[in-house]
């Protein structure tokens, strides 16, 4: 169903009422602000760099960020350090703006961990349609090691016409996708425990939690078992007290026969 300008903007609005802006140009922060208070955001939050904006995010707690994505990537180092912190506002979505609207910014945008990208100039149609995409139409969240942020196989911005903007990116995960998914997160957490622990441990929380709703939601009493021991070896653990490799190893060993093996290629002769 296409929405009119006046629904949209209503269905909105109780999500946009503390927007951060992190825009060096003061003209076209102004324009954007004029143009969000038209689908009723109350407060809006300017700052120019990703430092600044990180700073914000600690007191504001923003519902929605828009960051500009120039030449010195600053906007794309913010959005990473936002999803890798601890913050509560670390899953907002977040809109690059940017007029360097590249197959390879788009893709880059995509990698840090943003909802949607509007390229400069916008109209205010141009700026609902992206809030529309970013806050009505949710996409699962990926807490892996090395990515953070909304699933990327999903990622559909209307800029981007690469080579996974597929019919295929739109349909959510079944649960056997979705269970692949979650074993092979957590392998590679396992593996990063020494060289990322904060960032391996919170990924290896996340995946043990959906590992268990998957099992209640199949069911499955055999993966529900299997992910309760990750979730006992995994209960107390921080990065303060020092995280033991061997024994989350041995906590995940039984979620292993879960994993399904690749298909083996064979040679062309």
């Amino acid at each position: 169903m296409i929405l009119t300008d006046e629904k949209l903007a209503r269905l909105l609005e109780p999500f946009v009422q503390r927007i951060l802006v992190v825009e060096p140009i003061a003209a076209s922060a102004r324009l954007l602000s004029e143009l969000l208070k038209g689908v009723g955001a109350q407060e809006i939050h300017i700052v120019q760099t990703g430092f600044q904006a990180l700073n914000t995010c600690t007191l504001l707690e923003p519902q929605v960020v828009f960051t500009e994505v120039g030449a010195n990537q600053d906007g794309l180092d913010f959005v990473r350090n936002l999803r890798r912190s601890s913050l509560a506002c670390r899953e907002a979505p977040v809109i690059v703006v940017t007029a360097q609207a590249t197959a390879g910014a788009i893709v880059a945008a995509r990698n840090a961990g943003v909802h949607e990208f509007l390229r400069k100039p916008f109209a205010a149609r141009d700026l609902n349609r992206r809030l529309e995409a970013a806050i009505l139409h949710s996409r699962d969240w990926i807490e892996a090691v090395g990515y953070v942020g909304p699933d990327r196989r999903r990622f559909n911005s209307a800029d981007y016409q690469g080579p996974r903007k597929r019919r295929v990116d739109q349909a959510p995960l079944s649960p056997a996708a979705r269970l692949d998914q979650a074993l092979k997160i957590a392998r590679s957490a396992i593996a990063a425990l020494e060289s990322d622990p904060a960032q391996a441990l919170r990924s290896l929380q996340v995946q043990t939690s959906q590992l268990k709703a998957l099992a209640a939601a199949l069911p499955d009493p055999k993966l529900a078992a299997a992910a309760s021991k990750l979730q006992a070896a995994l209960s107390g653990a921080s990065v303060e007290a020092g995280l033991s490799r061997p024994a989350i190893e041995a906590g995940a060993q039984d979620l292993w026969a879960f994993v399904v093996p690749e298909p083996e290629t064979r040679a062309v002769a």
